[in-house]
C-alpha cells in the first residue's frame, strides 16, 4: 500500500530535477517506504522526461509521466493524482524554490494530526520570500487580495492561498469535480474541496538557480480567468450580488428613518443621522444574516452567535464608513477631484471592504486553521539534511 503520492510538475526543469529527486526521496524515506514520486512532464524541449525516466533505473520510488498533447501546471498535478496511489496527495514545483526538506513538517503534521491540508506557507510564522522584487511581491499579494474577495473564506482558511506547496488527504477531493486553470491548483482544491482542519507550516521561497521562470503575462491572465471562473461556479459572485443588493436598499431605510426622525419626531438632523446610520446597518445585518449568507448563519443559529456576529458587522461598517469619507476627502482636497466622483470611489472601495472583510470574519467559513511555528530542533534538522545532500551532490 501506498501511502504518500508526491506529484511534481514540470518543464524545461532539466538542471533541477536530479538533485530534487534525490532531497525528496532522501527526505520521504525519514517517515516510510510506502511512497512514490510521479513527475508529469509536458514533454519539455530541454528533455526533463528523459533525465527523470534515467532515474527510476535506481530509485523505485519514481514514476514518469510524459504528457504529449496537453500543457499546464494545474492539469499536470490533476493527471498525476488520477494516477497517484497514495492516500496522501502532494504537490511541489519542480525548480527547487519549495526546498524538499520542508516535507520533513508537512509530511509529519499530516500523517500525525488531524490535518485534512497541510500547506507550507510564506506568510505565516517565519515563512517568507528570499529575494522578490517589488513589483513580483505586489502581483503576490494582489493576487492573494483577489483570491480573499472573490472566493471568501479562504483567508480565514489559509493565509497563503496562492502556495503551491502542500499536502491532502485523497478523501477532500474524492467526489469532487475538480476544474483547474492555470497553475494555482491549491485555490481549486481550497474552493471545492472536503476539508475541516488546514495546517500551514512557514517556509522561505526560494529564488531558482537554474533555469528560467513560468510566469509571464499568460499565467496572470489564466489565473483572473480562473479565479472568476471558481467565484461564479462557486456561487460566491452571486452571493457578492445579493450583498450589494442589500447594501443599496440601506440607502433607502437610512433616508427614509433619517426624514422620520427629523421631520415627524422633530430631532436635531445629526442626531437623526446617527440614528438612521444605526438602523440602516442593523437592516443590512438581518438581510444580509438570512438572504447573503443564510447557508452560513444556519451553522450557527443561537442568538448569541448571532448578536457576536451583529455587533462584528457593525465595527467593521463603521470602519468602511471612516474610509469611504476618507478616500472622499483625499480625492477632493488633495487630488482635486470632483467630490461626487470621489465619493463614488469611496462607496467602490468601502463596499469591497465591507464585504471582503466580513465574507471572512462576521460569517467565516467553519474551518479550523492553524499556523505550525517550527521549533529549533526541526529547522536545525532541515538544514542539516539541505547540507548533507548538498555536499553529496558536489561530490
Amino acid at each position: 500500500m501506498v501511502v504518500l503520492s508526491l506529484i511534481i510538475p514540470t518543464y524545461n526543469e532539466r538542471k533541477n530535477i536530479t538533485p530534487l529527486i534525490a532531497r525528496a526521496t532522501f527526505v520521504l524515506k525519514k517517515f516510510t517506504d510506502s511512497f512514490e514520486i510521479i513527475v508529469v512532464d509536458d514533454d519539455s524541449p530541454d528533455g526533463t522526461w528523459r533525465v527523470a525516466q534515467d532515474l527510476t533505473k535506481e530509485n523505485h520510488h519514481l514514476r514518469v509521466i510524459r504528457r504529449i498533447d496537453e500543457k499546464g501546471l494545474a492539469t499536470a498535478v490533476m493527471s498525476g493524482w488520477r494516477e497517484a496511489k497514495g492516500e496522501i496527495l502532494g504537490v511541489m514545483d519542480g525548480d527547487l524554490q519549495h526546498p524538499p526538506e520542508n516535507l520533513l513538517d508537512l509530511v509529519n503534521l499530516i500523517i500525525h494530526t488531524d490535518a485534512d491540508v497541510v500547506v507550507a506557507s510564506r506568510h505565516v510564522g517565519k515563512g517568507g520570500v528570499s529575494d522578490w522584487s517589488l513589483i513580483r511581491r505586489f502581483l503576490s499579494w494582489t493576487g492573494a487580495l483577489l483570491a480573499t474577495l472573490m472566493l471568501p473564506g479562504i483567508l480565514r482558511t489559509v493565509r497563503d492561498p496562492m502556495s503551491g506547496y502542500f499536502l491532502i488527504r485523497r478523501a477532500v477531493i474524492d467526489s469532487v469535480n475538480l476544474k483547474p486553470k492555470g497553475y494555482k491548483i491549491l485555490l481549486e482544491v481550497l474552493a471545492r474541496g472536503k476539508y475541516k482542519t488546514v495546517v500551514e507550516v512557514p517556509y522561505i521561497f526560494e529564488e531558482r538557480k537554474e533555469g528560467g521562470s513560468k510566469l509571464g503575462s499568460r499565467q496572470y491572465l489564466e489565473f483572473l480567468i480562473h479565479l472568476s471562473k471558481l467565484g461564479k461556479e462557486t456561487g460566491q459572485i452571486g452571493r457578492f450580488l445579493r450583498f450589494c443588493t442589500v447594501g443599496f436598499s440601506g440607502v433607502f431605510v437610512n433616508e427614509g428613518t433619517l426624514k422620520f426622525f427629523t421631520e415627524v419626531i422633530g430631532l436635531y438632523y445629526i442626531y437623526s443621522s446617527v440614528l438612521a446610520v444605526e438602523i440602516a446597518i442593523v437592516s443590512n445585518f438581518i438581510f444580509n444574516e438570512f438572504w447573503t449568507f443564510r447557508d452560513r448563519s444556519s451553522l450557527q443559529s443561537a442568538m448569541v452567535d448571532r448578536l457576536i456576529r451583529l455587533f462584528k458587522f457593525n465595527i467593521i461598517c463603521a470602519i468602511g464608513g471612516v474610509l469611504n469619507v476618507a478616500i472622499l476627502w483625499g480625492l477632493t482636497d488633495l487630488a482635486g477631484f470632483y467630490y461626487l466622483i470621489s465619493n463614488l470611489v469611496g462607496i467602490g472601495v468601502s463596499t469591497l471592504w465591507n464585504y471582503g472583510i466580513n465574507s471572512n470574519i462576521t460569517w467565516e467559513v467553519p474551518v479550523k486553521h492553524i499556523e505550525h511555528e517550527l521549533g529549533k530542533a526541526e529547522i536545525k534538522e532541515e538544514l542539516d539534511i539541505r547540507d548533507r545532500l548538498s555536499a553529496e551532490h558536489k561530490k
